[in-house]
């Protein structure tokens, strides 16, 4: 995100709040600087023009952010082992051993933490700051500052990790692009990569180029690295926890409801780690499979360089999470037969490490889903060994493994076969109304499934379109409030038929233009239905009138999108080349429509992009009565590109062939408009207004 993207309201007060001048960072000495107020003052710095204070400072909140989360580690493993917790005891003081190791644990974390760090209010940062250290938001305003300082290497690397994070930020690829021009050979450094993450994709594409010796060696490192993560995300997972149900000074739990409250939050994030510790930065899904992964590589290298011993030693702690994996037990069993009057097979075991996480896990699992059922807690147990089939994440397999003989072992990721439809895909079909203009197919816009189409509303229709939707649009409809919930340099503003339809009954916009919503909606679904030629009913799955504005003040020099790229029934994970039909994305809906209310406005062309979120194929500028339609999945990763002046404003459709998935407040709405068709029904009983209908 560039510097002209304000994400960061709680900033701005920190930042006008601060005593110290521009490009201050604080004094040395005492605890440990706060990284919002640094991070408050490096962006104060840069838009005052002190770029050198801006870069100390940046650099100075990066850094404390990462200390801060050091000193609570070191603190808390010390404590750990300085106080144990003690078991329950019998009789009516039974607990009071346990409970007198708790306050004496709080304490010592207290009495830890508070020399290098201070009280702990100090580091309680608002929730915007917190996601733009995410999102890796300060290595935006690095790497302008460094462009001004002249430190071309130092931009690069500050935008490659801003990009790795935010891959859908294609101007800042060309940028990075730029800097190999003009600053020569750069390294491209990712400053906050993970280190086992980096270790096992190095030893993958070792194992993919058959250097097994390497291969072996990062993914040990890797799996290494892993455990140490894994035992880092635990410990921070007993920080603070925020209860959304819940204001906090108004909680009145008892003693063990408010300890179970906050102790299965804290498992829940514990549960977690494994897929945190599986996702890359910026990502939404984590590498499927991740842990197991490593294993598998493993079984098979190990074979490769002849260590049969370490083969299956590998291929049984794989099969402690994929017991049923029968390449791999095949596999298990090809090593017993070459280590027969060598080895007792049955004394190598799985790995000791894999064994007592995946015990440590379903320990968890189980504690969580008995506080689903006990204390009302809302808990889904993801799947977070999932596979598919025989399905490899993002590597190809060996070309050498073909050549294994049929009873030797086999690796058991092999690629996952396209994912055949489950319908025919057609197109072409009737438009069905004389004013519809076609202007290109799926071909012409370089994709599959999709269609451009004019004149689909008139232009008073739009102008009528839009009277209404200022009567009954509401910041943040659909995004539970937030109104700026894809880019803080825009407002987000919606309305659903259903509201327009109660608008229009109760005499607050004309009715006939709430109708007309409604109605042009209906248009819209039968034209997708036809033109792609589908042999079922489709449905509404939501109905939104939307609007984008351009924020005064926030357009200089922006490089984020009005809203983001993405696909509509799937999560999109770039690097992987794969979009994930799982939740949290809406998996039912099939088709997508957007039609266009005007053009008075600079930006907002939609584009569709390949997997990769950075290759447009098609980009398409709104006006009124244009309507863009598509099928839902990852062939059709879409966005919106920055609106920087005016209003733009649409009707967004998605569509289901699954009844159960129909959208309820169309289904009020059909009832609505049958009512309002019914000859019996007076205008007294309306409460409409003659004017209403002029």
């Amino acid at each position: 995100m560039a510097p002209g993207n304000r994400s960061w309201g709680a900033v701005l007060l920190l930042a006008a709040m601060l005593p110290a001048a521009c490009g201050s960072c604080g004094a040395d000495g005492g605890p440990l600087e706060p990284f919002d107020a640094l991070y408050a003052s490096g962006v104060e710095a840069y838009y005052g023009g002190d770029f050198a204070g801006a870069a100390r400072c940046l650099e100075q909140a990066l850094r404390s952010r990462r200390e801060l989360r050091a000193e609570r580690l070191r603190c808390r493993r010390r404590c750990r082992g300085q106080v144990r917790l003690a078991a329950l005891g019998a009789g009516p003081a039974g607990e009071l051993p346990f409970f007198g190791a708790l306050l004496r644990r709080a304490g010592c974390l207290r009495s830890c933490e508070e020399p290098r760090l201070g009280a702990a209010s100090r580091h309680r940062a608002a929730e915007e700051v917190r996601s733009d250290f995410q999102r890796r938001v300060p290595y935006s305003y690095l790497q302008r500052a460094y462009i001004q300082l002249n430190k071309l290497e130092e931009a690069a690397n500050a935008a490659h990790t801003f990009f790795m994070a935010n891959p859908e930020h294609m101007e800042i690829q060309q940028d990075i692009e730029n800097y190999k021009t003009t600053a020569g050979k750069v390294s491209l450094i990712d400053l906050e990569a993970k280190p086992h993450m980096e270790d096992y994709s190095a030893g993958v594409r070792h194992y993919d180029k058959e250097e097994y010796g390497l291969a072996i060696t990062f993914l040990e490192r890797a799996l290494e690295g892993y455990y140490a993560e894994d035992e880092d995300c635990q410990i921070m997972c007993e920080g603070p926890q925020r209860f959304e149900e819940h204001e906090y000074l108004e909680y009145k739990a008892g003693l063990y409801e408010a300890i179970a409250d906050h102790y299965m939050q804290v498992l829940a994030c514990k549960h977690d780690c494994i897929r945190e510790l599986a996702t890359r930065s910026g990502r939404i899904s984590p590498i499927e499979n991740f842990l197991p992964l490593h294993y598998d590589y493993l079984q098979f290298a190990y074979y490769r360089v002849g260590d049969y011993v370490k083969a299956l030693e590998c291929a049984r702690s794989y099969l402690l999470f994929h017991p049923d994996d029968e390449d791999v037990l095949e596999n298990a069993a090809y090593y017993e037969g070459l280590l027969e009057g060598t080895v007792d097979p049955a004394t190598i075991k799985p790995r000791k490490e894999a064994k007592a996480l995946l015990h440590r896990h379903k320990l968890e699992s189980h504690l969580l889903r008995v506080a689903a059922v006990g204390l009302g807690f809302t808990y889904t147990e993801p799947n977070y060994w999932k596979r598919y089939g025989a399905r490899q994440d993002e590597h190809s397999v060996p070309s050498s493994i073909s050549s294994e003989p049929e009873d030797g072992p086999r690796l058991s990721l092999t690629k996952k076969p396209t994912p055949k439809p489950d319908r025919e895909l057609k197109e072409g079909g009737p438009l069905l109304y004389s004013d519809v203009k076609f202007v290109y197919n799926s071909q012409q816009l370089n994709g599959t499934q999709r269609v451009l189409l004019d004149n689909v509303i008139s232009e008073e229709q739009c102008r009528e379109l839009h009277r209404v939707a200022s009567g009954i649009m509401l910041a943040g409809d659909g995004y539970r409030g937030k109104t700026s919930p894809h880019t803080p340099n825009e407002r987000f503003e919606g309305a659903t038929v259903l509201k327009a339809l109660k608008y229009g009954y109760e005499g607050r916009v004309p009715l006939k233009s709430a109708r007309l919503f409604y109605d042009i909606s209906e248009k819209a679904r039968r034209i997708v239905e036809s033109y792609f030629m589908l042999n079922s009913t489709l449905y509404f799955s939501y109905t939104h009138l939307v609007c984008r504005t351009a924020l005064s003040g926030q357009q200089e020099r922006r490089n984020d999108l009005s809203h983001p790229i993405h696909a509509d029934n799937c999560l999109l994970d770039p690097e992987a080349n794969e979009c994930w039909k799982e939740p949290p994305a809406y998996t039912f809906r099939d088709y997508s429509a957007l039609l266009y209310m005007n053009a008075d406005f600079e930006g907002g062309e939609f584009i569709f992009t390949e997997m990769d979120a950075k290759t447009v194929t098609a980009s398409i500028k709104p006006k009124c009565g244009r309507m863009v339609s598509f099928s839902s999945g990852g062939e059709n990763p879409h966005g919106v590109k920055a609106v920087t002046k005016g209003q733009r404003c649409a009707v967004a459709l998605w569509f289901t062939l699954d009844p159960l998935y129909r959208e309820l407040e169309r289904i009020q709405a059909d009832e609505v408009i049958a009512m309002l068709d019914q000859e019996h029904v007076g205008r007294s009983e309306m409460n409409i207004n003659p004017k209403d209908e002029l």
